[in-house]
């Protein structure tokens, strides 16, 4: 597909400075990374029934890396059967979509290291359920990404105030690394909700229409954010000690 506009159901999009965008997040997150000290040392690991994010900064980028896997592993399904009545350019879309995911991904993965939540789960990632969206049609797919991308702008939103201050400014990095994803995450949210109606990108339902924050994106907490996927994660999830303020 050449750089010129393309139509997606009569919106155009300009795919190539779409993905140009991950890939810069990409390469400046690796360099921003390389110098970065961990906060803690703790491990955050799935107990026997539970996953519970730590009250640290390792905690808040292990739950970011969780909807990272989250959102991939969507993208993944999608991509690996796509429904019939997807256009050429809804797969080309969902490629870039889901390479952008997979980026976000590994990039959090390389920041936590050796204190990656799932790093004593070697090679058996967690199996995500999307039994509950139909992801059979052009209309069930987009309604599913609106879903997972809305929740995950919401969450980024909410994530960065959170993060601790530490002696060697790492949270400073780490707040730099989330917001260059949140940027991309929004785009995509803008995206998938244009695509599956035109100008909703910045409807009622994610933009405050009221109070001190109107105009602005809506902002979920952890433990909102978890009980919302909670029921696409194969094991119980806890947010309560991540810190708050």
């Amino acid at each position: 597909m050449s750089d010129s506009a393309s139509s997606f159901s009569g919106r155009p999009l300009r795919r190539r400075s779409f993905l140009r965008v991950a890939g810069a997040t990409a390469a400046s997150s690796a360099l921003l990374l390389a110098g970065c000290g961990d906060d803690d040392s703790s491990t955050v690991a799935p107990t026997t029934n539970t996953l519970t994010f730590a009250n640290s900064n390792t905690g808040l980028l292990n739950y970011a890396y969780l909807l990272e896997q989250l959102e991939a592993a969507f993208y993944q399904k999608v991509v690996d059967a796509f429904p019939p009545d997807f256009t050429a350019e809804d797969r080309a879309a969902f490629l870039d979509l889901r390479d952008h995911e997979v980026i976000h991904r590994e990039t959090l993965k390389f920041a936590l290291g050796s204190s990656a939540y799932d790093t004593s789960l070697g090679e058996t990632p967690l199996a995500f359920d999307f039994s509950s969206f139909t992801l059979t049609s052009r209309a069930g797919v987009y309604a599913a990404a609106r879903t997972l991308e809305d929740v995950g702008v919401a969450a980024y939103n909410g994530v960065g105030k959170l993060l601790l201050a530490t002696n060697d400014n790492s949270h400073v990095m780490y707040l730099r690394l989330l917001a260059k994803i949140a940027s991309v995450e929004a785009r995509h949210a803008a995206f998938v909700r244009d695509q599956q109606q035109a100008n909703s990108f910045a409807g009622a339902d994610v933009v405050a229409t009221s109070g001190s924050f109107a105009g602005l994106d809506t902002v979920k907490t952890p433990v909102e954010v978890v009980a919302l996927i909670a029921k696409y994660v194969p094991i119980p999830l806890d947010a309560s000690l991540l810190p708050t303020t």
